[in-house]
């Protein structure tokens, strides 16, 4: 449907076209792709106010062109205030809609956190595309009209809500003019302060930029609002809050190192299931074709499995990477998979003795809340990959801010006995999860994706459509895709729903037939769908010296190369 663009010098991928030309507009004035992802990631949270929030979270992966690679886990913790068993004794094990899902909001230390220690720029520097695009409107998208529009009935529970979201009483419409004056405010106001402490240098004014929200004015209004709705988020919570740096999960397929966050996330899923196609036998196989595909999704089912029942926050338990990485793991799995017959549902790992019990969903799985993605690369090697998220999830709006805080808590299981159940001061186990890789001559590739549970099963098919099948990177992004659902949702009320698969359309309808044979059931999409997710990719190679880059037309997402 589009080129893939080269470049000599830079390149950006994001969720919405003016985020990436924010991006490209800090690389043009001499910042770093540490700057430019920053810019990027909070034009998002302007942009794609129904999928990205300003007070969310950013999980973030650096490489530096001195070869260092680290996360930034802008991840927020549950209050530590909060009773780990409120929901199972108070809610009937469900998550109530409002602030009792709110963790803390990571998303500006996050980026702060990228720039004082990566970036060379400003605060205000890097926060004045969103700045504008909050205060001057940009023009309703049809990804955002529909959004906006399916979620009007519950916005408009909250009146802070309804003055944004539903302006005049209604949803704005495609083509019309969206502005978030509050939002607008907040952010300029961290700007001031920065600018006012900018006498002490660079790290004082971002400091003077973070204490502005976590412990200024604005965390006044969070903890006066959390106050007022019965939330457990406190001064303190928002006081002591730094997004830590870490090194990232690494794993050798091929001649690459992939890199992801950490098992606070879903991330290392990515490369368990990358180890297990290859063991399990990619030779052969034709792109798409039914063995191709029956093959992808049984071993989705299988590493998934390990992320149910392994995948946490690590400052909390012990989650066994090196094991379920290894190879007897993997063989353990692969011995499993039947070529010719689905699994019935998502397995349990070898060694479980109780099972979680999690009982089929009738239908067929619709959109769970979605998120945003951006990537970028600059003329010195140094690469950003970050998916940013929180929009309009069925929380309130802090009156008077703009902010919809984090209410990633919707990810953590009600049952604390869970590996990723609820616990003051645990993280809960987020699905968004950026990624970066490094071939053995010098390529550098970022990847990322919104969607929920498909982020890593679509980037796993377009990171294999290039690297494995020899496709171009637009070429990659473009070809359909499929989604297993044989696993409960990392999302609250967490849908189960064994053997589907949803497929694009395009995929051949003799491809069809036979993986419902071997016992698949499928669920077509149209032929270009936003639930099989949007994936983003920069490929920077020395030789010829290109950046190649490509943008997901399942969303408003583009690419700018220079």
């Amino acid at each position: 449907m589009r080129p893939t663009l080269y470049g000599n010098r830079h390149a950006v991928s994001a969720g919405h076209y003016l985020a990436a030309a924010a991006g490209n507009a800090i690389l043009d004035a001499g910042g770093n792709a540490i700057d430019a992802g920053c810019a990027t990631g909070m034009a998002l949270a302007v942009l794609h106010a129904d999928e990205v929030s300003f007070s969310g979270v950013a999980p973030i992966i650096i490489r530096m062109a001195s070869g260092e690679v680290v996360t930034i886990a802008g991840l927020g913790h549950w209050p530590l205030s909060m009773p780990a068993d409120i929901f199972m004794r108070e809610h009937g094990g469900k998550i109530p809609v409002g602030v009792l899902r709110t963790v803390v909001p990571s998303a500006p230390d996050a980026w702060i956190t990228a720039l004082r220690h990566y970036g060379t720029m400003s605060f205000g520097d890097v926060a004045a595309a969103a700045i504008e695009f909050a205060r001057d409107g940009f023009s309703v998208f049809q990804y955002l009209a529909t959004a906006l529009e399916n979620n009007a009935e519950q916005e408009s529970h909250w009146p802070a809500n309804a003055a944004i979201f539903m302006p005049g009483g209604r949803p704005p419409r495609l083509g019309e003019r969206f502005i978030q004056t509050d939002l607008a405010a907040t952010i300029q106001y961290m700007v001031d302060e920065e600018t006012a402490a900018a006498h002490g240098g660079r790290e004082a004014g971002l400091e003077a930029a973070r204490a502005a929200f976590y412990v200024g004015d604005i965390a006044d209004s969070i903890v006066k609002h959390m106050e007022s709705e019965g939330g457990y988020l406190s001064r303190d919570d928002l006081a002591n809050f730094y997004s830590k740096i870490g090194p990232p999960i690494q794993g050798r397929w091929r001649d690459f190192e992939l890199f992801t966050c950490g098992p606070w996330c879903q991330g290392p899923t990515l490369i368990q299931s990358l180890l297990m196609m290859e063991k399990a036998g990619l030779g052969g196989l034709k792109q798409n074709s039914a063995d191709y595909l029956h093959l992808l999704i049984e071993v989705i089912k299988c590493t998934f499995a390990d992320r149910e029942y392994y995948y946490g926050d690590p400052d909390f338990i012990d989650v066994p990477l090196e094991r379920l990485h290894g190879d007897a793991n993997l063989d353990e799995w692969i011995k499993r998979i039947d070529p010719k017959h689905a699994m019935p549902d998502m397995p349990t790992p070898n060694g479980i003795n109780e099972p979680f019990d999690y009982p089929a969903t009738e239908g067929l799985p619709g959109r769970d809340p979605d998120t945003s993605y951006l990537c970028a690369v600059d003329k010195w090697g140094n690469a950003f990959s970050a998916t940013p998220s929180d929009g309009m999830w069925l929380t309130p709006v802090v009156p008077g801010t703009g902010l919809i805080l984090s209410a990633r808590g919707c990810q953590s299981r009600t049952d604390p006995s869970h590996p990723s159940g609820v616990g003051p001061g645990k993280r809960p186990r987020l699905t968004p999860n950026p990624a970066l890789a490094l071939r053995d001559d010098g390529t550098v590739v970022t990847i990322g994706a919104p969607g929920g549970d498909a982020q890593v099963q679509s980037m796993l098919q377009v990171f294999l459509n290039i690297f494995h099948f020899g496709m171009d990177v637009q070429e990659a992004i473009d070809a359909p895709r499929m989604t297993s659902h044989s696993f409960p949702s990392s999302f609250s009320p967490f849908k189960h729903y064994p053997a589907v698969v949803s497929l694009e359309n395009r995929i051949d309808e003799t491809v069809q037939k036979d993986l419902e044979g071997r016992g698949h059931r499928l669920n077509i999409k149209p032929d270009y769908t936003r639930n099989a997710a949007a994936v983003e990719v920069i490929v920077a190679e020395p030789s010829p010296g290109f950046l190649r880059s490509g943008a997901d037309p399942r969303q408003p997402a583009y690419a700018i190369v220079r």
